[in-house]
Parts: C-alpha cells; sequence; structure tokens
C-alpha cells in the first residue's frame, strides 16, 4: 500500500508550487510567440490552477498519481512553449525525487 508521508506532502507541494508559477509565465511567452492568445491562457491558467489544487490534495495518495500525469502535461506544454520540454522534464526529475527521497529519509518501504 502507498504510504504518504509528512515530507513528501512537503516536497511535493513545494514542487507544484513553483511549476505554478513556471507555467503560469508560459502564458506571455506563448503569446508572444505567436500562439493563440485564448489557448494559451487556458493552458497555463490551467495547469498552473491544477498544480496548486494537487498540492492541496497530497494527503491523498491519489494526488500523487494526478501530480505525476500533471507533470506529463506540462512537458506537453513545450509544443506551445518549446522551453517547457526541458523545464517539464526538470519538475518530472523534481517530481520523482520528492517522493522517493522523503520516502527514504522517512524510513518508508514498498510493500
Amino acid at each position: 500500500m502507498f504510504q504518504v508521508t509528512p515530507g513528501m506532502r512537503r516536497l511535493g507541494a513545494s514542487v507544484l508550487g513553483m511549476e505554478a508559477i513556471v507555467v503560469a509565465l508560459t502564458i506571455p511567452v506563448a503569446l508572444r510567440s505567436g500562439a493563440e492568445p485564448s489557448v494559451a491562457v487556458a493552458v497555463g491558467a490551467g495547469l498552473a490552477v491544477l498544480c496548486v489544487l494537487v498540492a492541496a490534495l497530497l494527503k491523498r495518495p491519489v494526488a500523487f498519481i494526478v501530480g505525476t500525469i500533471l507533470q506529463v502535461l506540462v512537458i506537453a506544454t513545450g509544443f506551445l512553449v518549446p522551453t517547457m520540454f526541458f523545464l517539464g522534464v526538470i519538475f518530472l526529475a523534481l517530481w520523482i525525487t520528492a517522493i522517493f527521497v522523503a520516502r527514504r529519509v522517512e524510513g518508508v518501504t514498498f510493500r
């Protein structure tokens, strides 16, 4: 069973909080690069809000699954702003590190 630890919640929320800021900042970059304004705002604001919502729900194990799916969606924003391919992979690495490092530090094993 997947057990959520306090460290996982703290590190995961930190990653998602910073990611929300970065994703929101893709809106002006996408607009500047000629993206459709409605698409740029919907994608940027939508993903930023999702980051904040998932961060608030990290007490539940399902939030970590949704957070992982969210990481894939952030990488996909690279089709709108190419730099997000790179930044999305960095945030995915931070997300995975937040989960596994917190579990290791707190001595939780997978069962």
